[in-house]
């Protein structure tokens, strides 16, 4: 009977006013030690552990769903199976967008406007909702400093102010007010997961204390501020430490300093994999170590069945366990999981692809894309006379869509090569090849050029020792600078890549990164000045490999680069510096900085439009600190704004700091010391109007 009346009690929809840890406890007092380890074992469907444990109850959640009609089958199946009614939490990888997809995250940094971020996290998550996915895992917010790496396309670049700002803003666009339309946010991977060593997919990391506080963990705090619901640990070991059992990261900092109340999921089998790490030579002690270390969740490797046996056997304390299962429970409890298990499934047909998804996939795309040359005005195109488009990439939908295109489908998406015919029309004549053709090349007033990276070159176990232009992509361009008709480079990657040659020779080069979608119509939208570019780079441009790992962030040499002495901080066989830096981007348009003015902790300056069409430019305020007890970094993006000036227009931005901004980890914790503090108010990480600061 009181198994009975409880279940009534979490059941009924009019005691919403109860509160969540009231009905969480309630619950937790009446399970098995089986049903608590169930709740913290994730599986595939299908799998075979997933067959054992779904209709028996003991499945606390589920990877991956092909639509709602599944969905709710695995909900029933769950629910009459368990002797509590425990609903299964249904998690999914919806990275970018579920069946509208959106550009891949790096391009979505490039807007450097998180409302994009979180726009674009609110339409994925109402597609996934009807999908029967009520957790994504998602967002990526990995700081990443080497493009070598593959997984650099699912964050937001180099910067842990830039990333800091779009992960809250991704996290409030998944999970709105935590309720039955929400989808869980997981921030991943905890942490330094975008560090390996040589940029290899899932190596260890040796990393400093202050770095890890300055550099990688601040998008994590800014997630959890953000209220994320869940945290996943990395697969990489950080000064080696395995993340999945890194008590001092997950139990230290993320729930004793930042008051983490949500759950942590182990990324994909990561669980046991500590045995290959080394520091575990059993499932069993693999699996006591990482719920030990703050891993509430094993994903799919059935690992922490053995915890029941190590209960039992002592050799876990079953508070541990019951800790673990109160987080769990907790979360289900805040997305309405155990009051409306079930999906419509008529929804999906409602919300998927809709025009209005498909106009704000266009919209986020359009400020995503990054202008790096326009020599003699080659853009915007005329729709007029003839262009010639060249390359794979053009006539690709699916590559346009990028890596973890979630439940996106190549057909619903829009080419570089259609985009161009659609915005064309009428008026020009656009002709095609995919390689060399010199037919079309003479024919042709202006040749596009559609080069780069297919979606399986970026993205998880993708990482690449080179970062040119693969195959014989570079030798096409080559060929077709040769005609000496004007060029316009199309950039479609995961990654920054290395286009020296191309950055001398050829006049107009665009960054379209993978645009998702409607990428194809955001391109030929930009490339026409349908929308004058306004996309500003949100990681490093390498020259060559060589010159990785690259950021602007770096700290000083005793010996700084100069091309004057040989005995400074440099490559001598390269030039000095990277070949685009962060936060840089052009318009069709031009800007000028002047009157910079600095008064106590505001600084402002005044921006005026110089050409003559309206445009947007994004006004990045940095600092550094002069002399400190420790070397600071050279500059440190603190505050930016994103402006539209018509032309002739100007106005004043102002920014203000505060004593948080300036900052630093030491042995003593933070802290900020007074003196001299260098600012600039700048386009981007290398120029800008300088002026002094002082802190007392």
């Amino acid at each position: 009977m009181r198994i009975v009346s409880i279940l009534s009690l979490l059941l009924t929809a009019s005691l919403s006013a109860q509160t969540i840890d009231d009905r969480v406890e309630a619950l937790l007092k009446t399970m098995t030690l089986e049903e608590k380890v169930g709740q913290l074992c994730q599986y595939v469907p299908d799998q075979d552990e997933w067959f054992d444990a779904m209709p028996r109850g003991l499945a606390g959640s589920v990877f991956g769903t092909p639509g709602a009609e599944r969905s709710n089958d695995m909900q029933r199946i769950a629910i009459a199976g368990s002797r509590l009614r425990i609903p299964v939490l249904v998690g999914h990888d919806v990275i970018h967008g579920y069946k509208t997809i959106f550009p891949i995250p790096l391009a979505i940094a490039s807007s450097w406007d998180p409302k994009l971020a979180e726009l674009s996290a609110r339409v994925a998550a109402r597609e996934a909702r009807a999908a029967g996915i009520r957790w994504t895992f998602a967002p990526m917010i990995d700081i990443a400093r080497d493009p070598r790496w593959g997984r650099v396309a699912e964050g937001a670049g180099e910067d842990p102010y830039l990333s800091s700002l779009m992960a809250a803003a991704y996290v409030r666009g998944f999970q709105g007010d935590l309720g039955p339309q929400s989808v869980l946010a997981t921030a991943k991977h905890f942490v330094a997961y975008g560090a390996p060593e040589g940029g290899r997919d899932y190596g260890p990391a040796e990393i400093s204390e202050a770095t890890l506080r300055e550099v990688y963990l601040p998008p994590y705090r800014a997630a959890v501020d953000a209220g994320v619901a869940s945290i996943m640990s990395a697969f990489d070991s950080v000064n080696g430490v395995p993340s999945s059992a890194n008590r001092r990261l997950m139990t230290g900092v993320l729930r004793g300093e930042w008051k983490f109340r949500g759950f942590v999921d182990s990324d994909f089998a990561a669980v046991e994999q500590l045995i290959n790490h080394g520091i575990a030579g059993t499932k069993e002690e693999a699996a006591i170590k990482a719920i030990t270390a703050g891993v509430d969740i094993d994903m799919v490797d059935a690992t922490y069945q053995t915890l029941v046996a190590a209960v039992r056997d002592h050799r876990l304390q079953e508070f541990v366990v019951d800790d673990a299962v109160r987080r769990v429970l907790r979360a289900k409890f805040a997305v309405c999981l155990f009051d409306d298990p079930y999906t419509d499934e008529t929804l999906a047909a409602k919300v998927w692809l809709t025009k209005e998804h498909r106009e704000a996939a266009r919209r986020v795309a359009q400020r995503s894309i990054v202008l790096l040359k326009n020599q003699g005005a080659v853009l915007p195109l005329s729709k007029s006379g003839t262009v010639a488009v060249f390359g794979e990439l053009a006539d690709s939908k699916e590559d346009m869509l990028g890596s973890w295109a979630g439940e996106g489908r190549a057909e619903d998406a829009i080419s570089a090569l259609e985009g161009i015919r659609n915005a064309a029309g009428n008026g020009a004549r656009i002709l095609f090849a995919k390689g060399s053709d010199d037919a079309i090349a003479k024919e042709a007033d202006v040749i596009i050029a559609v080069l780069g990276e297919t979606r399986e070159m970026s993205g998880e176990a993708a990482s690449r020792s080179s970062l040119d232009l693969p195959g014989t992509q570079e030798q096409l361009l080559e060929s077709l600078v040769a005609t000496g008709k004007p060029v316009v480079l199309v950039v479609m990657a995961g990654r920054p890549l290395s286009i020296a040659w191309a950055a001398t020779h050829v006049p107009a080069i665009v960054n379209a990164w993978q645009l998702g979608t409607e990428g194809g119509n955001a391109l030929a939208d930009v490339l026409f000045g349908d929308v004058n570019p306004s996309g500003r780079l949100p990681i490093t441009v390498p020259r060559t490999v060589g010159q990785v790992p690259i950021h602007y962030a770096h700290l000083p040499s005793g010996r700084p680069a100069s091309p004057d002495d040989k005995f400074t901080n440099k490559y001598e066989d390269v030039a000095i510096g990277p070949l685009y830096p962060f936060g840089f981007g052009l318009s069709y348009t031009s800007f000028a900085y002047s009157n910079l003015r600095i008064q106590g902790m505001t600084v402002s300056a005044d921006i005026r439009n110089t050409g003559s069409l309206t445009g947007d430019e994004v006004v990045q305020l940095y600092i550094r600190d002069v002399v400190a007890s420790v070397s600071r970094p050279v500059r440190e993006l603190k505050r930016f704004a994103r402006v539209t000036l018509k032309p002739g227009e100007t106005k004043h931005v102002e920014f203000t700091l505060t004593p948080r901004d300036l900052e630093f980890w030491s042995e003593r914790g933070w802290i900020t010391e007074p003196g001299t503090f260098r600012v600039w108010i700048a386009p981007d990480s290398e120029h800008g109007l300088e002026g002094t600061l002082e802190w007392k």
